[in-house]
């Protein structure tokens, strides 16, 4: 597609080596951009940049390690050139009640999906302010209506969304764009890790029936590239949950309800066990965790 904007452009993608942002490296450089792929696991990142059609490097880095995320700005620049697109996408969680989280853990996932989304953008906007470039923030339902048992990623959900609105008010003067993508479930690791749990399975079984589909993440990619392309200030995937924030200030009652309904019979029959972390990334992510690399 050679009259994409993105063509001969650098994108970042964070969280790459499988799901989501998998298919995003693909689905941009489908569109002639080159792709620096960032995250745990160098030998999937490596073979996700060797399977693109376009230039493309793999930097293994924790987006939680401002340190490492500047060394792996440094690399992008001089191997691709500077961005002018960074899709802050890495993400992890785990489920559970709350009262018996590990707390560890707990702070573990907002850290990732939280405060790595801030390392991410901090590294790379001297780049998007040289480029007049475009940051894309993944966000999801849970940032439009918090659900039991995933307080924690919930939490840092809600807490990319004003991080979200935050920078882009505060750049927007400079020619960089911010955007936000609200997610539903997607056909992932984590989300087929996730239906393992009774608990985690059943509460997603009872939601209304739009809501609880789950969508191929080439799909969700194909949406979101061509936000990127359009520098949008936020997109919907699947585009009904734009009815969801505007009505989002009746999710928590909806959810209350639901979770008086369910829960008591789940814990009776001791389905609310911790999960720790969900899909094949969130236990990449434990091992980094555990080696201290």
């Amino acid at each position: 597609m050679t009259d994409s904007p993105l063509q001969n452009r650098t994108v970042v993608v964070t969280g790459a080596a499988r799901g989501l942002g998998a298919a995003l490296a693909h689905a941009c450089a489908r569109r002639g951009a080159r792709i620096a792929l960032l995250g745990h696991e160098k030998s999937r990142l490596d073979a996700v940049a060797a399977d693109l059609p376009t230039p493309a490097c793999a930097v293994e880095a924790d987006v939680t390690d401002p340190a490492a995320l500047d060394d792996a700005a440094g690399e992008v620049r001089g191997r691709l050139g500077p961005p002018s697109v960074v899709v802050a996408n890495a993400g992890i969680a785990e489920g559970g009640p709350f009262a018996t989280s590990d707390p560890a853990e707990w702070r573990r996932v907002v850290d990732v999906n939280l405060t790595g989304s801030a390392h991410t953008a901090r590294a790379f906007l001297p780049d998007l302010l040289r480029t007049a470039g475009y940051h894309l923030q993944i966000a999801s339902l849970a940032s439009l209506g918090a659900a039991p048992m995933m307080s924690a990623y919930c939490a840092s959900k809600a807490g990319v969304e004003a991080f979200t609105h935050s920078l882009r008010a505060e750049v927007a003067h400079h020619g960089v764009a911010v955007g936000i993508a609200y997610l539903n479930w997607l056909d992932t690791d984590m989300i087929r890790d996730a239906d393992r749990y009774a608990v985690l399975r059943e509460l997603r079984a009872h939601m209304p029936a739009p809501a609880r589909r789950t969508f191929p993440a080439d799909y969700a990619a194909d949406r979101l590239v061509r936000a990127v392309e359009r520098r949008r200030t936020a997109v919907y995937v699947p585009g009904w949950l734009r009815l969801a924030q505007v009505g989002r200030t009746t999710l928590p009652p909806l959810v209350l309800r639901l979770s008086r309904r369910e829960l008591p019979r789940l814990e009776a029959e001791g389905a609310m066990a911790p999960t720790g972390p969900l899909g094949a990334g969130g236990r990449a992510d434990r091992a980094v965790e555990d080696t201290g690399a």
